[in-house]
């Protein structure tokens, strides 16, 4: 039709150009195949949505400053736009779609960004804190851990105290047994939590700010309580806490701690050393009430109700048993993700679960990709920093890439096996594939690659699903008449089996190797590239391989910093031949292990301080002569050193203003506490310093008297 109207009224080009009717022709042919790309994806354009959502909420927070008032207005006005648009035109409805879905997700960032703020310390603090208990949990250094509301502090007005705080516990806290719930009072310090200790390195500012801190501290001194658990939403985290102490007192030791953990989501009896033999085996998503825990429970007693329905013959016969399952099923998972404290992971797998039992109640096939696609838009319109999490993009990645790869096997004739050989190569295939779709995500936010994770989950993954989780539902049903005793029992040998395998593993050699963290854009890169692989219909999808390609290629040749300076001027990083060098062998952990690992170092800082071969304050980047100086008469050395007029010198001391006038490159403790840490790459044989934190007040969780 296009054809013959174009002969009849020829275009201008046509009509003027002589060469018209070739362009015209080629333009046709061009045209009429980017229709028929568009019209193959028909019908599986809705998956894309999430895509959409998240690549607007991603631009968000990778913006240098807020959008002021005028900027959200042109947002708004473009989205508006763009929305009546796609109602009153057909004119490449789906690209106007898409533009519409990326502005609402940059929309809802913002606005979720709004909707959380709460006010942050601006100060150090030491003196009394009052709270009431929200969460109890453990800190990196294995120390209890508690997150407070109801916030008192001293001679802090209530308009400028935090509305959530968390305070680790050292020294002896054996007057204290803490319940959600119970006000304590304790003397403490606290501080605003602080930025990335390197330039695009985790920034548990902003993390702090969606989870609501405000503040984040220690205390070497007794906690008391003086007040017992009160609260009536807090009924539920107490009555968790009570199942755990339960559950631990039947199943003593470290399979007490794991079964409390994948039963309510209690993870203080955990020990670090079991926590590190899970991770290098590949083995801790078992610890994680996630998709796993939750799709196996609500898959188990799914399967049991309709069992035991079909064994009824009315009930078979008169009764939508698969119906009458999925609404127990929807009902366990509710009351598991109550169990577990409802965390983001729990939340996002619930809602993944339901999503795919709704499917069931009206008919629908469960695991589809739409499912997938319509779970991912309700977790990042309820909570759009999701997306930046590991928890967020592993999970549905692994979900994503299993569903892809089952319909493929179940859409081709000639691949059906034998019923046991089935399930086996089903295992094996739902292992691999759930790996290596989690591994690019594991190892960008963990740096680390555990190397025989398969191995480790074939052995593993089928005992937690065939013993463990019924084991488990099976006390949970007995709990009422006190019998609960008889399904933990049955946990156990499945539990001490898991653990076994993680120890075993875990201690092979090469068990796990550590990789650099990658620059900016290569995960978005390859996460792009692959959902264009699995997402897009045709034989155009294998183009998705090329980023992916070149994301894991820029990968490879990350280049990182030379120097490293931590934000108190304390610590050093210098990369030399061995690895980074660290400047002294403990103090400022959190910092020294962070730049270990996201140099794909596998070192302790004690191990990195002994590569650190400078005799004196003195040491060289390139042709630049350095001078770091800490501890008692830093002040007056650092003067000294800054008097030879050239180099750069580093000190913990505070020498007020003088790095304005100074002959040299000073930093000291002032200066970093407004550039934060600092971080230096070679050019043209000399390091060039740059600075890690922005501009204060230029995002929301940074604050601007920073």
């Amino acid at each position: 039709m296009g054809r013959e109207v174009d002969a009849v009224y020829p275009t201008r080009m046509q009509r003027t150009s002589p060469g018209g009717s070739r362009i015209a022709h080629v333009w046709h042919r061009l045209r009429g195949r980017g229709a028929a790309l568009v019209d193959a994806q028909r019908g599986h354009l809705f998956v894309w949505s999430p895509v959409c959502l998240g690549i607007g909420i991603g631009t968000y927070f990778a913006l240098p400053q807020e959008p002021g008032l005028l900027g959200w207005g042109m947002i708004a006005s473009a989205f508006g736009g763009m929305f009546l648009a796609c109602l009153y035109t057909r004119l490449l409805v789906p690209i106007l779609v898409a533009l519409t879905l990326v502005l609402a997700g940059g929309l809802l960032a913002g606005a979720r960004t709004q909707l959380v703020a709460d006010p942050v310390l601006g100060f150090r603090y030491y003196g009394p804190i009052e709270g009431r208990i929200l969460a109890i949990d453990r800190s990196a250094s294995d120390k209890m851990r508690l997150t407070l509301d109801r916030v008192v502090l001293a001679r802090v007005s209530p308009g400028d105290t935090p509305a959530k705080v968390r305070l680790s516990l050292h020294g002896d806290q054996r007057f204290l047994t803490p319940s959600p719930g119970m006000t304590i009072v304790a003397t403490g310090h606290l501080s605003a939590p602080r930025g990335p200790v390197e330039p695009g390195g985790f920034d548990f500012q902003r993390h702090a700010w969606f989870q609501g801190l405000g503040a984040v501290g220690y205390t070497r001194t007794p906690v008391l309580a003086v007040h017992p658990p009160e609260g009536r939403w807090l009924v539920i985290h107490r009555v968790r806490m009570a199942i755990s102490a339960h559950v631990q007192g039947i199943l003593p030791g470290r399979t007490g701690a794991f079964a409390a953990a994948i039963t309510t989501g209690d993870r203080s009896g955990m020990d670090l050393g079991t926590l590190e033999a899970l991770r290098i085996s590949n083995l801790a998503h078992l610890l994680a009430i996630s998709g796993l825990h939750m799709g196996m429970l609500t898959g188990f007693v799914f399967g049991a109700v309709r069992l035991g329905l079909a064994l009824v013959p009315h009930a078979a016969l008169f009764w939508p048993i698969h119906k009458v399952a999925a609404h127990a099923g929807l009902a366990a998972g509710a009351l598991y993700l109550a169990l577990s404290g409802g965390n983001v992971a729990t939340e996002r797998a619930f809602i993944m679960v339901a999503v795919m039992l709704v499917a069931v109640l009206f008919d629908q096939r469960a695991l589809t990709l739409r499912a997938v696609a319509l779970a991912a838009v309700i977790v990042l319109v309820r909570r759009p920093e999701a997306l930046l999490g590991p928890g967020f993009q592993m999970s549905f990645a692994a979900t994503a890439a299993l569903i892809a790869v089952f319909a493929y096997f179940r859409d081709r004739d000639g691949w059906r096996l034998p019923r046991m050989a089935g399930w086996v190569a089903a295992l094996v295939i739902s292992s691999a594939v759930a790996g290596l779709a989690t591994a690019p995500f594991a190892a960008a936010h963990f740096n680390r690659v555990p190397h025989f994770g398969l191995i480790a989950n074939l052995a593993s993954v089928p005992v937690m699903g065939a013993l463990v989780m019924p084991a488990a539902v099976l006390a949970a049903v007995l709990a009422p008449l006190g019998l609960s005793w008889v399904g933990l029992k049955v946990m156990a040998p499945g539990i001490a089996w898991i653990l076994s395998v993680a120890d075993e593993v875990s201690g092979w050699d090469g068990a796990v190797s550590h990789v650099p963290a990658p620059q900016a854009g290569v995960l978005p890169m390859l996460a792009l590239g692959a959902l264009f692989v699995i997402l897009w219909q045709g034989r155009v999808r294998i183009a998705g391989v090329v980023p992916v390609i070149a994301a894991l290629a820029l990968w490879s040749v990350a280049e990182r910093p030379v120097l490293l300076v931590s934000e108190s001027g304390g610590l050093v990083g210098v990369m030399t031949a061995e690895g980074r060098a660290l400047s002294k062998p403990r103090g400022e952990g959190f910092a020294a292990q962070s730049w270990l690992e996201n140099d794909g170092d596998g070192a302790s800082q004690p191990l990195a301080h002994e590569r650190w071969q400078v005799d004196g304050a003195a040491f060289d980047v390139g042709d630049t002569r350095f001078w770091l100086e800490t501890g008692r008469g830093a002040r007056e050395r650092a003067l000294a050193d800054c008097s030879r007029g050239s180099g750069v010198v580093i000190t913990s001391a505070d020498l007020g203003n003088r790095w304005k006038t100074a002959p040299c490159t000073l930093y000291d403790s002032g200066r970093l506490a407004q550039t934060g840490p600092l971080a230096a790459w070679m050019q043209d044989g000399k390091p060039v310093l740059r600075p890690t934190r922005k501009a204060p007040g230029s995002r929301p969780w940074i604050p601007a008297d920073q």
